[in-house]
């Protein structure tokens, strides 16, 4: 009897430990062997990040060192316009560090290409991708690396169901005067992206309306729904991950998908051509497109990129969310000017 105890124990810990095991490498591709091999030569990479949290970020990095154990990933967080700001200043100097640059403003990615400070790769795992993420920049220099829709969130300590917003104008009711929570254009990439959006919707009357409610401005679009989730205010934006964790966590928060369309955000990833580690930059870039890190995305209330992989439990696909129309062209056009015109409007 305890040797069969004894054999059941083990057997138990084998399990475990092959489910704590790397992937060995006949589960991966001839690419992806290449890829290890000279990343581990490396050892590890430099990732600026702004669409996830320190804490988010350091999650991916950790769980793809499991899977690729001898390449660790230092994570630079901050917000989008601060992580270029970081990248431009590194380039300027002539003293590269960062090896992969994810950001929410498409139009940094633009510039960058324009400038050929890209590095061209297509990650193998592109092909897996759900179609709407799929072809970024069609000449391959950066891609899809997360999808985050903007949306509306209320506490619902202090907001009953049928009183919340609808509808992005619904924000800019005198109702939620001192109530209403947003971010900053000059330091949040999404942020710049919704702004110019509800330009193009409502014009810059909705931005003075806007103001006249008095919000409280945070940077990230992180901020609001802390504050929301602290009590501090009612009613704001939040993107979607952020106020799904915090609704698949039991905390005071609800979503509001405006009828008038989420502001969808593509973040993108894209390789530095003057990247000091840069087959560990390609092959965490092609991880990040992967089945696993899909999974860790929807862990930490995501939308899924690979196709395999289905949203949260209780929170409906992109497919079913109507968007708002914004090309990439009116975000990259028009940020600039936008930011600007903020500053102008709220005084900071």
């Amino acid at each position: 009897m305890a040797r069969l105890v004894l054999h059941a124990v083990i057997a138990g810990l084998i399990g475990v430990l092959a489910q704590l095991a790397p992937v060995a490498a006949d589960e991966m591709t001839a690419q992806e062997k290449q890829l290890y091999e000279a990343a581990k030569k490396e050892g590890n990479l430099t990732w600026y990040v702004a669409q996830y949290s320190t804490k988010q970020s350091e999650d991916h990095g950790q769980t793809f060192t499991k899977r690729y154990p001898g390449v660790t990933v230092d994570v630079i967080r901050t917000t989008g316009q601060v992580a270029y700001a970081r990248l431009t200043q590194d380039l300027r100097a002539g003293v590269p560090q960062c090896d992969l640059f994810t950001g929410t403003d498409i139009g940094h990615y633009v510039t960058l290409k324009k400038d050929k400070q890209l590095l061209k790769y297509v990650p193998e795992n592109h092909a897996k991708l759900r179609k709407p993420y799929q072809n970024l920049d069609s000449d391959g220099y950066y891609f899809t690396t997360s999808a985050n829709p903007t949306v509306i969130i209320y506490n619902t300590n202090l907001v009953k169901p049928e009183e919340a917003p609808k509808n992005w104008t619904d924000l800019v009711n005198p109702k939620w005067t001192d109530k209403v929570a947003v971010a900053h254009p000059g330091f949040s990439g999404s942020m710049g992206s919704w702004t110019v959006l509800m330009v193009k919707l409502y014009g810059w009357e909705f931005l003075d309306k806007l103001k006249k409610v008095n919000p409280l401005i945070g940077r990230s679009l992180l901020d609001p729904p802390t504050i929301l989730n602290a009590g501090e205010r009612a009613v704001g934006i939040s993107s979607m991950t952020t106020a799904t964790r915090l609704y698949l966590g039991k905390n005071p928060i609800a979503i509001v998908y405006p009828t008038d369309g989420v502001k969808l955000t593509l973040s993108a990833s894209g390789i530095p051509a003057n990247a000091p580690h840069p087959n560990a930059a390609k092959l965490f870039a092609n991880y990040l497109l992967s089945v696993e890190n899909s999974e860790t995305l929807v862990k930490w209330g995501g939308q899924p990129l690979n196709a395999a992989v289905s949203p949260p439990k209780g929170v409906p696909s992109i497919d079913e969310i109507k968007v708002a129309p914004l090309s990439e062209e009116e975000v990259v056009s028009q940020v600039p000017e936008t930011i600007e015109r903020w500053r102008d409007t709220f005084g900071n």
